[in-house]
């Protein structure tokens, strides 16, 4: 990829911290990524779990306290990243959330290093877009990611950059972690036994996050028309507090008299054993996901997917083919796509199985995203030379 005589990218990623979440995981994935290709890279945040991860791929970690928004300790951030830019040959800085980033751009402007994003999210405006000035940072980039078109679309509407540089990179699925031949029978046994899944219906999974964004509450009022009674839904996840919503999800289900064919479970520490003993999974929510890891992870475990039809489940699913998408926020829409996953013969389950896993391996592996990245990278090193 690179030529022997050509200058490596050296590359900082800068994020406020390394506990679990799709920013952090995503980091180490391509730190990973970067050091299988002999890239030299390092990973600036405030610490975390994750951290442990890096040691072990030997990937260089600085903390600092990056999850700050107080612009005295950002500033006083912005000094310690430009000394080690400048320490380590760091070419280029490569930010992942909005607080850290204007650290970032001020030490590798300091620094005379290249900067860059990965827009995450599609992040909240405030009222009257007041919040667009803290947010702009993300735009500031030379090359800035946007990790589906979902997240693209909302970068050019509601922002002033060209689209010239933007690059698409969609997020990746560990199909190491995610894959039907991962999962031992030891622990789909435990599982079902965990979760007390029946033998006898087809299992409706929903995991993720309990918060209403994700639409819990319209899978249970879906429930209720779903004609196809052959089924056992579970809604597994976090719950992180919100006590009143699952309490609301509790009556519903009473309301609905689904006491027998729904259960609602905390956070999920198997989530691929979890998947392999579903026939269904669900992607729900009513408001756009920036990419839908959920979807990806179904698909990459050969698994039927039902999903919202916005934010980065189009980019994923292949209505029909790898999927159904369902119109969003709509329960009948939600109900008519479940018993379309329910009416399937086994011969259409395996069609669409095999097709969401060549769709998985063909579009959203790691190796697909680092390659991808790298070549953003390869774009800025180049760009020094055409201005030599």
């Amino acid at each position: 990829m690179i030529k022997e005589n050509e200058q490596k990218p050296v590359v900082l990623q800068v994020l406020p911290e390394l506990e679990m979440g799709g920013v952090e995981i995503g980091t180490v994935e391509i730190a990973s990524g970067l050091q299988k290709k002999g890239i030299t890279n390092y990973v600036a945040s405030q610490g975390g779990r994750l951290v442990y991860d890096l040691e072990r791929m030997k990937v260089e970690h600085l903390t600092l306290p990056l999850k700050t928004k107080n612009i005295f300790k950002m500033r006083k951030n912005s000094k310690e990243l430009a000394k080690f830019i400048k320490e380590k040959g760091i070419n280029i800085v490569h930010a992942r959330s909005r607080a850290p980033a204007w650290s970032a751009y001020w030490a590798a402007k300091k620094a005379g290093a290249h900067y860059m994003t990965t827009f995450h999210g599609t992040y909240g405006l405030g009222p009257w877009g007041i919040k667009k000035l803290y947010n702009r940072i993300m735009t500031y980039g030379e090359k800035v990611i946007a990790i589906s078109e979902h997240i693209k679309r909302h970068i050019l509407a509601n922002y002033k950059i060209s689209e010239e540089n933007i690059r698409l990179v969609h997020r990746c699925v560990n199909t190491e972690k995610f894959s039907p031949e991962a999962v031992t029978s030891e622990r789909m046994i435990k599982t079902v036994q965990d979760y007390n899944i029946p033998d006898d219906k087809k299992v409706l999974l929903l995991g993720g996050r309990i918060t209403r964004w994700k639409g819990q509450h319209l899978l249970i009022e879906a429930l209720s028309q779903v004609k196809n009674q052959n089924y056992y839904c579970i809604i597994a996840g976090d719950e992180q507090g919100r006590e009143e919503y699952v309490n609301e999800l509790k009556k519903l289900i009473k309301k609905y008299e689904l006491e027998n064919r729904v259960a609602i479970f905390g956070k999920v520490l198997d989530m691929p054993a979890l998947m392999m003993v579903s026939n269904v999974i669900l992607s729900t929510a009513i408001e756009p996901e920036a990419f839908g890891r959920i979807a990806i992870e179904g698909q990459a475990m050969g698994k039927i997917v039902v999903a919202s039809n916005h934010g980065g489940s189009l980019d994923s699913i292949v209505d029909g083919k790898t999927g159904k998408l369902f119109y969003n926020n709509n329960a009948a829409s939600l109900a008519e796509a479940i018993d379309w996953a329910l009416s399937l013969s086994p011969a259409e389950e395996e069609k669409i199985s095999k097709a969401a896993i060549k769709n998985v391996k063909d579009n959203f592996t790691k190796e697909i995203m680092c390659d991808k990245t790298i070549k953003v990278y390869e774009e800025l090193i180049a760009s020094d030379k055409k201005n030599d």
